[in-house]
């Protein structure tokens, strides 16, 4: 079985944490209208985003990020970290 890299890419993300979620909201809705702000079952502040794939929901903690073609999704914190680091 042939084994792949993934290109190094740049990427613009947001961590939505309670501080953060009405300037992540703006910065995303900003760049596709399409993005709501929403509620969890327990109350909580949340983003419904649609991509490809389907409506996914940004929970609180979850990185938003806008991908190589303009496409916002949502990424678990774990994952971020394994995935990627900041650049400056």
């Amino acid at each position: 079985m042939a084994k792949y890299r993934k290109k190094p890419v740049v990427i613009e993300a947001n961590q939505f944490t309670d501080d953060m979620k009405d300037v992540v909201y703006h910065w995303a809705a900003a760049e596709q209208m399409n993005i709501a702000p929403a509620f969890t079952e327990d109350g909580l502040p949340s983003l419904l985003i649609p991509t490809l794939e389907g409506e996914m929901t940004c929970k609180l903690n979850d990185w938003l990020i806008r991908g190589v073609n303009g496409e916002f999704y949502p990424c678990k914190p774990d994952i971020f970290e394994k995935t990627y680091e900041l650049v400056e």
